[in-house]
């Protein structure tokens, strides 16, 4: 794709689609950054299936690690790899706690740092709670950059760094998600 048929693809995305926002239910950055942990090799339904008691009984990152990973595994059983899972956010509340005051941090760094995310997570909680002009490379996002010509690569990391050179800057705040709701 050239520089005129990008844009024209993005005009179309956003005027099909002004205001996109993504299937994972949340309310905060704490709620979204659990929510895609335990996206990972899941559905956005599945997910959206176990939160909510998982939400009422842990809104907080204390009360996540309060819940211990017994309780927070009998949460999400529902979800694959949910041992994984459930010790990952038990740790990563611990770590918000003791080394971000209990909230959610708001650069790439402090967020890969966390136990169970990796630049996916970071990216979404980038973009999704922070604003910041990321985008997510999910298995749909690859497909699509690369069978359009969009951003072609062969690794994750070179369709993402393809995508924020080649979208235009004004839509780069939706383009995670036209890409992703566009992709499935």
């Amino acid at each position: 794709m050239d520089a005129r048929e990008i844009e024209a693809f993005f005009e179309a995305l956003a005027r099909a689609n002004p205001a996109p926002v993504g299937e994972l239910a949340h309310t905060d950055p704490f709620t979204l950054l659990v929510a895609v942990v335990l996206s990972a090799q899941a559905t956005d339904a599945g997910v959206n299936k176990a939160t909510p008691a998982l939400f009422a009984l842990a809104p907080t990152p204390a009360a996540m690690a309060a819940l211990g990973v017994e309780r927070v595994e009998a949460l999400i059983r529902t979800i694959g790899l949910y041992r994984t899972k459930a010790k990952n956010l038990v740790a990563l509340a611990e770590a918000l706690v003791v080394e971000h005051g209990g909230r959610v941090p708001s650069d790439r760094a402090a967020l890969e740092a966390l136990p169970g995310v990796g630049r996916k997570t970071a990216n979404v909680v980038l973009n999704t709670a922070f604003g910041e002009p990321t985008i997510a490379v999910d298995t749909h996002v690859f497909r699509l950059a690369n069978r359009t010509g969009l951003a072609p690569g062969k690794t994750v990391r070179e369709v993402e760094d393809g995508l924020l050179e080649r979208v235009p800057e004004r839509f780069l705040a939706h383009a995670h998600h036209w890409l992703i709701l566009h992709g499935r």
